[in-house]
């Protein structure tokens, strides 16, 4: 946990400690990074975006946000039941008289893969990209699609 010591009117210290401090500095972590001298020092770099993927009762839906990512730089494929989506993010034109303080945005190239269930519709999956997200709709097959069976009572009117 953080500790931040603090002094007191009379010149002594007090610990004090901070769970806020400590929980920031725990989001910071990067145990990719720590290990990266270990496997031959080399650090993630490049641009690695994140996906929510869920199910529905009709279909499977992948989202991704895809920020400065123009639709002829993504490239989608299927190779059996693994879904492959890769793409990249090209750098910005850099002026070297620019003083950069920060430089946290990430360019390159990515690639995730996915499996996906024999329940999927691979011939109708539906793509779109619309403000920086990308969106797939892979619907399930019609016969994996749960059906409701009507309750009737065995008694019968005559």
């Amino acid at each position: 946990m953080a500790n931040i010591i603090k002094r007191t009117n009379s010149g002594t210290s007090a610990v004090e400690l901070d769970p806020l401090r400590a929980m920031r500095e725990m989001l910071r972590w990067d145990p990719f990074r720590e290990m990266a001298p270990i496997f031959g020092g080399v650090e993630r770099t490049g641009f690695v975006p994140h996906f929510d993927v869920t199910e529905n009762k009709d279909s499977y839906l992948f989202k991704a946000d895809l920020p400065g990512v123009k639709e002829g730089d993504i490239d989608i494929t299927l190779n059996g039941r693994q879904l492959t989506i890769a793409g990249q993010r090209e750098v910005e034109n850099e002026e070297n008289s620019d003083t950069y303080y920060t430089y946290e945005r990430q360019f390159g190239t990515f690639s995730r893969t996915f499996t996906l269930p024999e329940t999927a519709d691979l011939e109708h999956v539906k793509t779109a990209l619309e403000g920086g997200v990308l969106t797939l709709v892979i619907p399930k097959k019609a016969e994996a699609q749960a059906k409701k069976i009507p309750v009737s009572s065995s008694a019968t009117k005559s």
